[in-house]
């Protein structure tokens, strides 16, 4: 199985999901895609298997996953302060992979009918959800 995880601004979500599915899955690829040089480090940290950064890695290596993880914002052109281009959300939505959004209402995006739980709790969710997919 091959996961992309996205993250931008900090890096700090996508760091918290590289760790959890890493404990999980041991021998799992993992690439990593930052919107920026902190985000990509942080999760290249965390025990990703692979990590670039920028636009056109993300839109590459979305046609190379299986699965995709992220805030929802990776999927909204604009979102994240502007980290996320048209293309890059284009891309995203675009995928043939099975997408995993984290709901983050930093992102500028309010899902209606979520229960408000912290970042975590939602992060924990992942690999229960990955065992269902795959």
């Amino acid at each position: 199985m091959k996961i992309l995880v996205i993250d931008g601004m900090g890096g700090g979500i996508g760091k918290a999901i590289v760790e959890h599915i890493r404990s999980e899955y041991s021998n799992i690829e993992i690439t990593a895609v930052g919107t920026n040089t902190i985000a990509t480090s942080a999760m290249l940290k965390a025990g990703a298997t692979n990590a670039a950064t920028g636009e056109n890695a993300l839109i590459y290596n979305c046609d190379k996953a299986e699965c995709i993880i992220g805030v929802i914002g990776i999927a909204i052109a604009n979102s994240m302060h502007g980290e996320i281009s048209p293309k890059m959300a284009e891309a995203v939505s675009s995928s043939s992979a099975h997408i995993i959004l984290v709901p983050n209402n930093k992102c500028g995006v309010t899902i209606l009918g979520l229960a408000e739980k912290p970042i975590q709790a939602y992060v924990n969710e992942i690999n229960r959800t990955l065992k269902n997919l795959f």
